[in-house]
């Protein structure tokens, strides 16, 4: 059985709420084994026993989040040259913009050699002061219904041999 590996940080409860979302979508494919799991706790050997990855993380002052990077940062090295063209897809919870995040994770995956498999998906909080910043995240059904769909589709493709 196939695995798509869901990993996700977050601050204040969004980039959490959007991987949550995903894995509700992919658990819909019985074929695939869904993994969701928090940045700090995942590593290389999760990364390798997957056929498919998510990643969803807030951005932070234009970049993806200090520990989503920390998870990059110490599996890089230990799968490089092992994950090439497996698929994935990147999530960003934003306060207004999302593409920095967005662009760090491509870049890291096109080391990796992975396949993107859709657009980045950016949901935008619109919080601008420093109490909405730091206030939990609440996502609309309708802001995670296409966090829903990512999982769904990137774990049908993993099911069909899309990917």
């Amino acid at each position: 059985m196939k695995t798509l590996l869901i990993v996700w940080h977050s601050r204040t409860g969004g980039a959490r709420r959007m991987a949550e979302a995903a894995a509700r979508g992919a658990g819909l494919e019985p074929a695939v084994r869904t993994r969701l799991l928090a940045a700090e706790q995942a590593g290389p050997d999760d990364l390798l026993e997957a056929a498919g990855y998510i990643f969803a993380a807030p951005e932070n002052l234009a970049s993806l989040s200090g520990a989503m990077k920390e998870f990059f940062d110490r599996t890089y090295y230990p799968v490089l040259d092992q994950l090439q063209g497996r698929p994935y897809a990147v999530m960003i919870c934003a306060g207004s913009d999302g593409t920095g995040a967005a662009r760090q994770v491509a870049r890291i995956a096109t080391g990796w050699r992975l396949r993107a498999v859709a657009e980045p998906l950016i949901i935008c909080t619109q919080a601008q002061t420093p109490e909405a910043i730091a206030a939990e995240k609440l996502l609309s059904a309708e802001q995670l219904a296409p966090c829903a769909d990512l999982g769904q589709a990137l774990a049908s493709g993993l099911a069909l041999g899309v990917f």
